[in-house]
């Protein structure tokens, strides 16, 4: 559809870095394995495994927008199914952050797994219901969520690294 043109570009970016630090956060993932701190993984299943899935929905996301659709309809149901999968998804997350004994989660970590996912998520259900008679605006809408998901994630991965190396660092003496 023609609509979906103009967006050629952004969402090659945006799925190529999505699809590029999903391969980083496995090769972090495996120099951190040598030393994991006990209980982590229920840390992992609250902090670590969201980041992907985060990379994923936006590289999910970049493939539905660029496949080439006969109408908006289809498009707008896959991505507003993505966006309620992922809305649910968060809830899970935020069960998982209260529980797990780890790590005791700061506002920023509240804000980052569960608000700001949340609103993502939230958008692209929203831009699904939108498409038939805003369709430009959805698309915008889809965008915004998929880049806030791109943010989400390096931020996340990011936040772990720095965790990892400078509080949960090996000790020198061991």
């Amino acid at each position: 559809m023609s609509e979906f043109a103009g967006w050629d570009s952004f969402y090659v970016i945006v799925g190529s870095a999505a699809g590029a630090l999903i391969g980083l956060q496995f090769v972090v993932m495996t120099l951190i394995a040598e030393r994991p701190p006990l209980r982590a993984a229920e840390a992992g299943a609250a902090f670590a495994t969201p980041t992907i899935v985060h990379f994923g929905a936006a590289l999910l996301l970049s493939a539905l927008l660029r496949a080439p659709w006969q109408a908006v309809m289809p498009a707008a149901v896959a991505w507003g199914f993505t966006g309620l999968s992922g809305a649910g998804y968060v809830g899970v997350v935020a069960r998982r952050m209260r529980v797990q004994t780890t790590y005791q989660p700061e506002f920023e970590d509240w804000l980052f797994h569960a608000l700001l996912p949340l609103v993502a998520y939230a958008m692209l259900a929203i831009s699904a219901f939108a498409a038939p008679s805003h369709l430009s605006e959805a698309l915008f809408g889809v965008g915004a969520a998929a880049l806030l998901l791109l943010f989400i994630g390096i931020h996340n991965a990011w936040d772990a690294v720095a965790y990892h190396v400078l509080v949960n660092k090996p000790n020198a003496k061991d």
